[in-house]
């Protein structure tokens, strides 16, 4: 699914967006802020398909957060949000996806919806859309660089277990070894798009092929055992991705 951010001042106009988007099924709303400064500190750590932005925030502008956004390796996708028609062409300058107008025509976000699902699959980015089988391509990187004690080590991508935030800190535990690294695990889980290694949790990317087992608990959720007998949590937020990818 899609994971969306959405950005405007006006908590009606965000509400009805959000609304509107979640009817769809086919996005999940991440967060929300109303001002540049809130949203910029609220993405620092997720990792978002999607950043739905009004142009005019009281005295601020949405533009600035497209800026800062398309500096970043990755950008997300952007789709301003406004009641201004006459900033089209400044949005699209900036590498826009769409351009939707206020007050919003639920028909006219579905279309961007699927806009957005086609630019998606264009820049391979991982993203599994509803009902459809999860896939990766024939060819990908076999090995990971990583920086350990100021060296750079060659890691195994089909050795790797699972990836983990512990005390502040990113490990990557594989058959042999654990290393501790500094970049974050939002740094890793790019890194790793379409690999055998997904999300399951804030703090937890594991490799589908190194889970022995899937056990339930509390309150629709699961643990997965690993190979080395680690237990690791699904929150209910990824849960549904991982029941299609694995069909129980």
């Amino acid at each position: 699914m899609l994971k969306v951010f959405t950005v405007d001042d006006e908590p009606l106009a965000r509400d009805e967006l959000s609304y509107l988007l979640k009817r769809s099924k086919q996005v999940e709303i991440a967060g929300e802020a109303d001002s540049v400064e809130a949203a910029l500190e609220k993405m620092v750590e997720l990792d978002i398909d999607v950043i739905f932005l009004d142009i005019q925030l009281a005295d601020e502008s949405g533009i600035e957060i497209a800026n800062r956004m398309n500096q970043l390796e990755y950008p997300p996708l952007i789709v301003f949000a406004t009641a201004y028609d006459e900033y089209a062409l400044k949005a699209f300058e900036l590498n826009a996806a769409d351009y939707i107008l206020k007050p919003f025509d639920e028909k006219r976000v579905q279309q961007t919806i699927e806009k957005l699902y086609k630019l998606a699959s264009n820049k391979k980015q991982k993203i599994s859309l509803p009902s459809r089988q999860h896939s990766y391509p024939n060819e990908r990187a076999e090995k990971l660089a990583v920086s350990v004690d100021e060296k750079i080590v060659l890691v195994n991508i089909n050795e790797i277990l699972y990836v983990a935030t512990q005390e502040g800190k990113t490990m990557i535990a594989t058959e042999k070894q654990k290393y501790w690294v500094s970049d974050s695990l939002v740094t890793f889980e790019r890194k790793l798009h379409h690999t055998p290694i997904i999300r399951v949790h804030r703090a937890y990317l594991v490799s589908i092929d190194a889970i022995v087992e899937i056990e339930p608990w509390f309150n629709s959720t699961y643990n997965l055992i690993m190979k080395d007998g680690e237990k690791v949590p699904v929150s209910r937020t990824y849960t549904k991705d991982l029941k299609q990818l694995l069909n129980f």
